[in-house]
């Protein structure tokens, strides 16, 4: 037993060597490995996410209203029957532009015609006798109340006489105003006018057309504080104020009009004011019951600071700009928008003429992070009128 110890003591002794060997080739490779990731960490550079900036531009802008509003016709008539008798002619075609006095419909005239004919006979009857009695009044041969008899039944034919005449004439329906027709709701042949008035169409003035709309309570005392400003009365305004309107398919403002009428107050169902505007509508595009855009303006052009609108974002807080700062660093910065114009959007405040808002890469920007800023300059607008 002896000679083999050695033999073992040696062949342990060489697996400690070798494990001891081991463990210091795998350390020394893991040191070499750790040394070299770290090198590969620091040459690694993440470049500053890119966002464009630019300064506001500055130029007179006016401010305006923008509402909704529906158009009506500045004048509106039913025409009807007002005798009795068969409808004879309809003299337009539905949808017509017809003149002021011009003949629409016809009601049989002829029985009016032979009414207004026998009134004239029992007047000149009347008046015959009348004069005839005169002069046997002044022989003594009739009296004083014979002669007031005749002169009553003088005076009622007279009267008979021209309620014929204003019947003949009721049985021509001609325009009271220039306007368009309606559907006719009656065809020729049809009886009108028994112990009713028969509607037969409704005549609309569209040359000039209104354009009503409702001011809210807040609007309201805006327009009012600012007529204050520029010293001006309350009502003033009416028959002076510009106001421009356009329809759904139309871009713009194109139809030109100015403020015909305001309410004496604010309505407690509503919380809005009504404001009708006039507008010529020469080119007869405008008709009742059209919804319309409607601005009015509030005073004369004022300096203002202007973005793109695309620059504007909106959250629960408001409306917000990103703005990078002498260190590069994003703010967020809150905003009121005024009046947008083909240029760009107008603020009223939170904006400086100094500040550079992020105007592209916007999603790369971060509040309180560092970006890598590109300076660009915005077009100088031309004045808005």
């Amino acid at each position: 037993m002896t000679p083999k110890l050695p033999s073992i003591f040696r062949q342990l002794t060489g697996a400690c060597v070798r494990r001891r060997s081991l463990a210091g080739a795998l350390g020394g490779l893991s040191i070499v490995l750790l040394v070299g990731g770290c090198r590969k960490q620091e040459a690694v550079t993440v470049p500053l996410p890119a966002v464009t900036v630019a300064l506001p531009t500055s130029q007179p802008v006016t401010e305006f209203l923008e509402l909704t509003g529906t158009l009506a016709a500045s004048k509106t008539v039913d025409l009807v029957a007002r005798v009795s008798g068969y409808l004879e002619s309809v003299n337009f075609k539905d949808g017509d532009f017809v003149e002021a006095g011009q003949l629409l419909f016809v009601i049989e005239p002829e029985p009016y015609r032979q009414q207004l004919a026998l009134n004239e006979a029992a007047l000149l009857q009347a008046q015959s006798e009348y004069e005839r009695q005169q002069s046997l009044v002044k022989e003594n041969a009739t009296s004083a109340a014979n002669v007031e008899k005749w002169r009553s039944s003088r005076d009622q034919a007279k009267a008979q006489v021209e309620l014929a005449k204003i019947n003949l004439g009721y049985t021509r329906v001609a325009a009271p105003f220039a306007g368009r027709m309606g559907r006719r709701l009656l065809d020729p042949g049809n009886l009108v006018g028994s112990g009713v008035a028969t509607k037969l169409a409704t005549l609309d003035q569209l040359l000039p057309i209104y354009a009503n709309f409702n001011l809210n309570e807040r609007d309201a005392l805006h327009l009012y504080e600012r007529m204050r400003q520029l010293g001006l009365a309350a009502k003033s305004s009416v028959g002076r104020t510009p106001v421009a309107i356009g329809l759904s398919n139309e871009q713009g403002y194109p139809h030109a009009g100015v403020l015909d009428f305001t309410d004496n107050e604010i309505s407690g169902s509503t919380g809005t004011i009504a404001l009708r505007a006039l507008f010529n509508n020469d080119e007869k595009k405008l008709f009742p019951g059209l919804f319309v855009r409607v601005r009015i303006p509030l005073g004369k052009p004022q300096p203002a600071l202007l973005i793109p609108n695309s620059a504007i974002g909106n959250d629960q807080q408001g409306d917000y700009v990103f703005v990078v700062d002498a260190n590069h660093v994003v703010a967020r910065r809150s905003i009121v928008k005024g009046p947008l114009t083909p240029e760009g959007c107008a603020i009223r405040s939170g904006l400086t003429a100094a500040d550079r808002v992020v105007v592209n890469g916007i999603l790369n920007a971060r509040p309180g992070e560092p970006v890598a800023p590109l300076e660009n300059k915005l077009a100088t607008p031309a004045a808005t009128p």
